[in-house]
């Protein structure tokens, strides 16, 4: 099976290697790996190209936001399974796509992985400081506002050309409203992978703190009511303290 990686990017300069490294030096044979730029001015685009000749898709062009970005990688992908990376977090180590697949060759009917990420300061990249483990992950949870980790998710591509792409009209809640879609309307097979296959920045577009929660809380409420889901506005804000409760933990138990 062929694995295709989509990283989206608008002026990541500065972390943007890292990703792009880590990919690279994964040990699964056959990865394709298409990065897509929203026309950065940064120097984003000058990095990414001393990579070209490994890179299956370079597009740096003005996009809608993050969601269309992922939509015209996964347009473009030719892989039969399909992993997004963000551009300011990384795989934590060279067999984090393999062990992926290796789940995928011995299910083979199964339509997406979940794996854990991790989280880390962004120049403290070997001090985690909370654990997101899918491993805990029920699909009622979404109820809830709990989601599996997006970047250490893996979707087979037909799944995206039968029960759709992203919604471009979501800020940053996109990604949760297509679990919603696949996990609770569609109800379709997963399987959980309990390792840390990506390293978080925090600081990225779902981490931005009180002004991102609010945005993500109304999009998680109006993904529930659109594919006609039952929950409320105190059920999503439950998730504030399990998150905090899940860092505390982590501090004292150190996992």
């Amino acid at each position: 099976m062929k694995v295709s990686i989509i990283t989206v990017c608008y002026n990541s300069s500065e972390f943007i290697r890292s990703a792009i490294e880590s990919v690279l030096t994964q040990t699964y044979p056959d990865v394709e790996y298409i990065i897509i730029d929203g026309g950065s001015n940064d120097g984003t685009l000058p990095i990414i190209n001393e990579y070209s000749s490994q890179l299956s898709h370079i597009v740096s062009e003005p996009d809608k936001g993050i969601y269309d970005a992922m939509n015209k990688g996964i347009a473009l992908a030719t892989g039969d399974v399909i992993g997004i990376l963000n551009s300011d977090d990384f795989y934590l180590d060279s067999h984090s796509v393999s062990d992926v697949m290796e789940m995928f060759h011995s299910q083979p009917k199964v339509d997406m992985v979940l794996g854990n990420i991790d989280f880390v300061k962004p120049f403290k990249l070997s001090e985690p400081v909370r654990l997101y483990s899918a491993y805990r992950f029920s699909p009622w949870k979404l109820r809830f506002g709990v989601m599996p980790a997006h970047p250490g998710t893996f979707i087979k591509k037909i799944v995206y050309e039968k029960y759709g792409l992203y919604k471009v009209d979501y800020q940053s809640g996109a990604d949760f409203d297509i679990f919603v879609r696949m996990l609770l309307i569609h109800k379709l097979s997963y399987v959980k992978l309990n390792k840390v296959l990506v390293r978080m920045r925090l600081g990225g577009v779902s981490t931005l703190g009180f002004k991102s929660y609010i945005i993500s809380t109304n999009e998680m409420l109006r993904s529930l009511n659109e594919n006609q889901v039952y929950s409320n506005l105190l059920m999503v804000l439950l998730r504030l303290p399990v998150k905090f409760t899940q860092r505390m933990l982590f501090k004292v138990l150190g996992k």
